[in-house]
């Protein structure tokens, strides 16, 4: 995906106001061999862009002044009520380096499974994006996962599930964590209404 980003020769609180006024969006460009890049953006351009989810999860072709390099978006500061997006930064990407970064899972195929077509299971997608390392070449925009497969009682373990050619994910330190778990559906129980006591016995009237 490519945008046009336009160099800012003015940095600071008061500067980066006044930028916000005009209805541009101040920005940075760091990483790599270059020194980090003063940049601003048009904010509604932006902001569509910010709406796809291909802008948060893959390489990006940034066009300054006729020059087009390679960035990856890194943050975006948002206004807590308003919006607006007051900064966005950026880190360049060199083809040599392996980079880390989280994408989005795609999750296809589970209403066909035998957990939910026989069983009536409930299908919970405990992850939605996961952090993973590779080279920029190899850089995928989602990961897919196909969920036809999914049985009755078992989860589902980033282990059990193809990666694209050179990537890795990124798990902390945690072992194969679950990406997607089922669960069996409630039985509710029947409760039989209990039995109404049994009348007392009448009293004989005195004579």
């Amino acid at each position: 995906m490519k945008f046009v980003a336009f160099e800012r020769a003015k940095q600071g609180t008061g500067a980066s106001r006044r930028l916000r006024i005009t209805g541009r969006t101040p920005g940075i460009v760091y990483g790599g061999s270059g020194q980090p890049q003063l940049i601003e953006l048009d904010h509604n351009a932006l902001w569509h862009a910010l709406k796809k989810e291909v802008f948060h999860s893959s390489i990006l072709e940034m066009d300054v002044a006729g020059q087009v390099s390679k960035v990856l978006l890194r943050d975006v500061q948002m206004h807590p009520y308003k919006q607006l997006v007051l900064h966005i930064d950026f880190q360049r990407v060199e083809a040599n380096t392996r980079l880390q970064m989280k994408v989005p899972v795609h999750y296809s195929g589970e209403e066909n499974s035998p957990a939910v077509k026989a069983d009536t299971c409930l299908v919970n997608h405990v992850v939605t994006e996961l952090e993973i390392a590779c080279l920029p070449a190899d850089l995928p925009e989602f990961i897919a996962v196909d969920l036809s497969g999914l049985t009755k009682g078992v989860s589902l373990h980033v282990n059990d599930i193809a990666l694209p050619k050179g990537v890795t994910v990124v798990t902390h330190g945690k072992p194969n964590p679950v990406l997607v778990s089922v669960v069996a559906p409630v039985e509710e129980e029947v409760v039989a209404p209990a039995a109404a006591p049994a009348a007392a016995p009448a009293k004989g009237k005195k004579k």
